[in-house]
């Protein structure tokens, strides 16, 4: 998901909306999918992004007096952003389907 790479990137969630945002609600338009599912799925993407930017991983590190060790807090946060990321997918792909009731 593009919210996910970007805020990991930027370190902030409101940069990725505003660099995605467009692009999935284009790309929902032009696929006959729902723009409001695309842009909540690159909006939630971002949240789940946001453990991995090293921004915020330096400020986690600086907090509770771990500086120079953020590579290992990486490390321990990665998989659980992408198993996140994975069960974001999932859920998506269930609401584009199956789910579809959930949305307005």
């Amino acid at each position: 998901m593009p919210g996910w790479l970007g805020t990991a990137v930027t370190g902030s969630d409101t940069s990725a909306n505003a660099l995605f945002a467009t692009l999935q609600q284009t790309a929902a338009a032009k696929a006959g999918l729902d723009p409001t599912l695309l842009v909540a799925a690159n909006t939630s993407g971002g949240v789940v992004g946001k453990m991995i930017s090293p921004q915020n991983l330096t400020i986690a590190a600086t907090a509770v007096g771990l500086v120079g060790r953020e590579s290992e807090i990486f490390r321990k946060v990665v998989l659980w952003s992408l198993g996140m990321l994975v069960v974001l997918c999932v859920l998506v792909g269930l609401q584009s389907t199956v789910l579809s009731g959930m949305l307005p």
